[in-house]
């Protein structure tokens, strides 16, 4: 005896499901909704939102710097001082521009996983975040971080 032919989707039926009626439905949360943003993804938009903030005001100074994020701090030995640390870790690191023939712009790396670890809320990680930009951005121009907050 033969097995019966599987039944194939016709109309109303739809092809996701198991055979007893179970199976994705749908989404469980909107794509617009914030539950389905991603810890980086908001990570990212505080970052961007503090960049935002600062080349509205510094455009010409900050023409020309990138800033990057990073989930973990590489591992070296011994960290220069162009990084910026939390006892022994790294929390973001400045690695200036070398003018020339092969030109390589500034750069302000972020470390995402160390920060979010010291922060209390999403609230403490934004103020941090601020923070550290403001100090590193500080630091490239040369001045002092309170006449940038």
């Amino acid at each position: 005896m033969s097995s019966p032919e599987p039944r194939r989707p016709g109309p109303g039926r739809r092809s996701h499901r198991d055979r007893h009626g179970r199976g994705l439905r749908g989404r469980l949360v909107p794509a617009t909704v914030p539950l389905a943003r991603t810890k980086a993804e908001i990570f990212d938009d505080l970052v961007l939102d503090t960049v935002e903030a600062l080349e509205r005001r510094f455009a010409k100074e900050l023409a020309g710097v990138e800033f990057a994020v990073e989930d973990v701090p590489p591992d070296l030995n011994v960290y220069d001082s162009d990084v910026l640390e939390d006892g022994e870790v790294p929390l973001a690191r400045l690695l200036p521009g070398r003018p020339g023939r092969q030109e390589v712009p500034p750069r302000i790396v972020l470390y995402r996983r160390p920060l979010e670890f010291r922060a209390m809320d999403r609230e403490d990680l934004a103020d941090l975040v601020h923070d550290v930009i403001i100090e590193q951005v500080a630091n490239l121009l040369g001045v002092d971080p309170d006449e940038l907050a």
